[in-house]
């Protein structure tokens, strides 16, 4: 379980591998970081500016220890989302607030009638994926809260996001996942560090 004190220490670990990046320094994570987070987890990290998204990339899946996830996430979501053109500066950064969510392993929804999807996605508490035809799109749980979403538009554009039609959940062979995560988030640039609450 992660902490509110242990999602300080990893949005700090973010904010300064950016900063790091933006100076042309290597970037060095204390060891004792390393070995407090060793535990794989997939995790996001999200930038926003002025309250607006500038940057959100992350790991679904647990497929690398959490500090290097975080390490990595960071530095994706300032530098290499196609959505936005790089972080510019330090004085950018210094105007950009950290958010982090560590996700649970996704799994599937199965049920016979696709139709019935919506009524075991819990809007607040739930993140989704959808994959078909080779393609995926992934939404984090604080997404659908933001704009108001119920669960059947939030599984619509999962499917946008996939770059697929808005229906396509409802297809045979889509798989639609669900996960969990724990939403931390800066109040302020390099400010208090809070677990968000969705529900």
């Amino acid at each position: 379980m992660i902490t509110t004190d242990d999602a300080k220490i990893l949005i700090n670990l973010a904010r300064s591998v950016i900063e790091n990046a933006l100076k042309g320094k290597d970037i060095e994570v204390p060891q004792w970081v390393k070995e407090k987070f060793s535990q794989p987890a997939g995790v996001f990290v999200t930038l926003k500016k002025g309250g607006h998204l500038r940057g959100c990339i992350g790991f679904p899946y647990p497929v690398l220890p959490l500090w290097k996830a975080t390490v990595q996430a960071s530095l994706s979501a300032a530098f290499e989302d196609p959505r936005f053109v790089p972080l510019q500066s330090e004085e950018e950064l210094n105007n950009t607030t950290l958010e982090l969510t560590v996700l649970t392993p996704p799994r599937e929804l199965k049920v016979e009638d696709k139709r019935l999807l919506p009524k075991l996605i819990k809007v607040g508490r739930d993140g989704l994926i959808v994959e078909a035809m080779g393609r995926s799109g992934l939404l984090l749980p604080q997404v659908p809260i933001e704009y108001g979403w119920d669960a059947q538009t939030f599984l619509s554009h999962t499917c946008l996001k996939a770059g697929l039609p808005p229906d396509c959940w409802l297809w045979d062979e889509t798989k639609v996942k669900t996960f969990q995560g724990l939403v931390f988030e800066e109040i302020s640039p390099r400010g208090e560090v809070v677990k968000k609450d969705l529900v």
